[in-house]
């Protein structure tokens, strides 16, 4: 019978080449993870100024139709807070909210669509 010997594997220590390239590999992987990460929080920031533009444009859309209705309102609620008489602002604010509704009414879509069609659709 031929006895064949198993000789023991000795893994031997890797040398400083190897585990310098391997440590330089690990350390490249983490650079590029982390900037993954900035590039998605700057997206995430981008994304949520447009929102608050949004919402400021909407807001200055908004004051200006319905600007002088609030100042008006503003004004009674504080003459009456003080112990005045706020009529006249009460009627300031409703003739102001009657004029805003008009203005409103009077445009529509339509209105805004009017370049369009001078653009060749």
């Amino acid at each position: 019978m031929s006895a064949q010997s198993s000789k023991p594997t000795i893994k031997l220590p890797a040398s400083a080449f190897e585990r310098s390239s391997t440590w330089k590999a690990d350390q490249e992987a983490k650079r590029i993870s982390t900037l993954r990460l900035r590039r998605q929080a700057g997206q995430g920031m981008t994304e949520y100024i447009i929102i608050v533009a949004l919402v400021a444009v909407a807001a200055i859309a908004v004051y200006q139709y319905l600007g002088q209705v609030l100042r008006a309102q503003t004004a009674a609620v504080a003459k009456e807070l003080a112990g005045e008489d706020g009529t006249q602002q009460s009627r300031a604010a409703q003739s102001a909210a009657e004029s805003a509704a008009t203005q409103a009414a009077a445009k529509s879509l339509k209105d805004f669509t009017g370049q369009a069609e001078g653009s060749g659709r």
